[in-house]
């Protein structure tokens, strides 16, 4: 598997489990799990995390940007102002012209407002962004955001934080099925099994947060999301066998005495 890398707008990644940084105890634990989890894409809220302040205590004097892709996201902003603004300060601070665009549309549930994410992403992607939205899994919402110039698209398997799995799988297999560009899903997986479903259903990658920092053991938990993504990739790329209702015999029955 070393070979099957992931690629988005022409950059290339290892590890097709990308991870958060919020809701740990501290800088020092948030090290310690993306470095179990293997992963090298390491996502920031701009809003809520200092990446860009460099006189304080900095995340990234914790995570080397040298070695990780800093993806720097718009979680919390509720506006197309917002998301827009925090995206040109993580640039102009140097983080990144890579973005995770979210415009939340409530906060209960944190459901993307997909018209300002539409319109929000716009604006970026003609200022020169690499936007990775996050949006719901609608497949027409998903195709939309491609034609406007997304290289990739993060469709929730459930609510941010939510723990809940994939909800609806139907949704999720009909964009990765028209979508030409890679899916990742993202938000609402709970444990590793979360992880290796949506991968055997054909994502290119999952991206978590709270089931890693949330866990009772934070670190053992980001190593079981890191093998659970990897089963799930190798399962997809095996092919399963078809479903049946009833039996079929393990050994051949011909020659048999």
């Amino acid at each position: 598997m070393t070979d099957d890398r992931l690629v988005i707008a022409g950059r290339e990644f290892k590890s097709r489990l990308w991870v958060g940084t919020g809701k740990y105890k501290d800088f020092v634990e948030t090290q310690k799990a993306i470095e179990a989890s293997g992963a090298d894409v390491v996502t920031v809220a701009v809003r809520r995390v200092n990446i860009t302040d460099r006189s304080k205590d900095n995340l990234l004097d914790y995570i080397d940007p040298k070695k990780y892709t800093i993806l720097p996201n718009t979680a919390g902003c509720y506006t197309v102002e917002d998301a827009v603004r925090y995206s040109r300060l993580a640039r102009a601070a140097g983080v990144s012209d890579l973005v995770k665009l979210e415009v939340l549309g409530d906060e209960r549930t944190l459901f993307p407002d997909t018209a300002g994410l539409i319109e929000a992403a716009k604006i970026l992607i003609k200022e020169g962004f690499i936007v990775l939205p996050y949006t719901n899994d609608d497949p027409i919402v998903a195709k939309k955001l491609v034609d406007i110039g997304c290289p990739a698209v993060m469709p929730l398997a459930a609510p941010i934080g939510s723990g809940l799995g994939i909800r609806n799988p139907y949704n999720l297999k009909i964009i990765m099925e028209t979508v030409k560009v890679p899916i990742i899903v993202d938000a609402g997986v709970g444990t590793a099994s979360d992880a290796a479903l949506a991968m055997e259903y054909g994502a290119d990658a999952v991206l978590m947060n709270t089931a890693i920092a949330g866990a009772q053991d934070p670190l053992a938990m980001a190593e079981a999301m890191k093998y659970g993504v990897h089963a799930g990739r190798l399962a997809y790329k095996a092919g399963r066998i078809p479903r049946k209702l009833y039996a079929t015999a393990s050994s051949p029955i011909e020659g048999m005495l």
